[in-house]
């Protein structure tokens, strides 16, 4: 199968795909932080007819997130890139490729009123072995919900509140904003596993999906 993951500069998602023998690849502005064997450094948008059949993507969620909806009030310039946000994940959501997920925290009531589509669901880290909190949205078509695998919920909360919170309060510096978007890779194996299907090969080394 072949998978593109958008917005996507860790490869993270991209590399538990391919382990499971997919064509995947990541697409983002950024240079690829990990192996950039399978990433492209262009406009995501450049790729959407490429012939896909699945995408995950990872729009960027500054200003359509319900924790900054605050600094609409106070930043008039928002607002433009709040439009602008909403325009490009909706046409990652019109691409011409049969399966798509897209992840985003809540969005706030602005955003969600541009986008007109409720998300599909909310999940945790916490669902997917890792003992933190951070509630995470994906829209899904042609896709089915993902399944919790490993629900350390117990575990986390044994935790300080600033532990189990440390992505929010992670502290300033230029990567912050990378840092925090990268996908956990409990998360990123459960898309792999649930949505990959089974990899078979026949005598002559032909790959089916």
């Amino acid at each position: 199968m072949r998978v593109l993951v958008a917005c996507e500069e860790s490869g993270r998602v991209r590399d538990a795909f391919r382990i499971r023998g997919h064509d995947a690849w990541s697409v983002d502005l950024k240079p690829c932080s990990g192996d950039p064997t399978y990433h492209m450094q262009r406009d995501v948008l450049e790729t959407l007819h490429m012939g896909w059949d699945m995408m995950i993507g990872f729009p960027d969620c500054t200003f359509m997130t319900n924790s900054g909806v605050l600094h609409l009030h106070t930043d008039p310039s928002r607002w433009i890139k709040l439009f602008a946000a909403a325009d490009f994940f909706l046409k990652l959501w019109n691409a011409p490729i049969p399966k798509i997920a897209l992840e985003n925290p809540i969005p706030h009531c602005y955003a969600a009123r541009l986008l007109g589509i409720e998300y599909s669901q909310l999940f945790q880290p916490y669902h997917h072995g890792h003992p933190e909190q951070k509630a995470t949205c994906l829209w899904l078509k042609g896709l089915s919900k993902l399944k919790e695998t490993n629900n350390v919920y117990k575990e986390m909360m044994q935790l300080t509140y600033a532990e189990r919170n440390k992505v929010h309060y992670m502290s300033p510096s230029p990567e912050r904003a990378e840092l925090r978007s990268k996908t956990y890779s409990g998360v990123a194996d459960a898309m792999a596993d649930q949505w990959g299907g089974e990899i078979e090969l026949d005598l002559f080394g032909a790959v089916y999906d």
